[in-house]
């Protein structure tokens, strides 16, 4: 029982020091960054937008970002919201 007990707890020290140690994902140096960062980043991983953008044209670009706001919460300023729907569907868009 002790020994379980042991193993549960190098576990979760093990994982513990594996998530301090997560790096921060970069997103593609262009024209909108900033406002992705400090809006999308401020509730979420932007590890997010790699793993969606094989899927994501304008049209869902634009209704991720009109989620985040009106069903979230996020206090994205409209303008914010339009440079940031045109950095994701340029940089991480299907366009479709």
């Amino acid at each position: 029982m002790r020994s379980l007990l042991a193993i549960a707890v190098l576990v979760l020290v093990g994982a513990a020091g594996a998530q301090a140690e997560e790096k921060p994902v970069a997103i593609n140096n262009a024209p909108g960054k900033d406002p992705v960062e400090g809006n999308c980043a401020a509730c979420h991983s932007l590890d997010y937008i790699g793993t969606n953008s094989p899927y994501m044209n304008r049209k869902t670009w634009d209704a991720e970002v009109n989620k985040m706001i009106n069903v979230f919460g996020a206090p994205i300023q409209p303008a914010d919201a339009k440079t940031i729907v045109d950095y994701l569907v340029k940089n991480y868009g299907t366009g479709g």
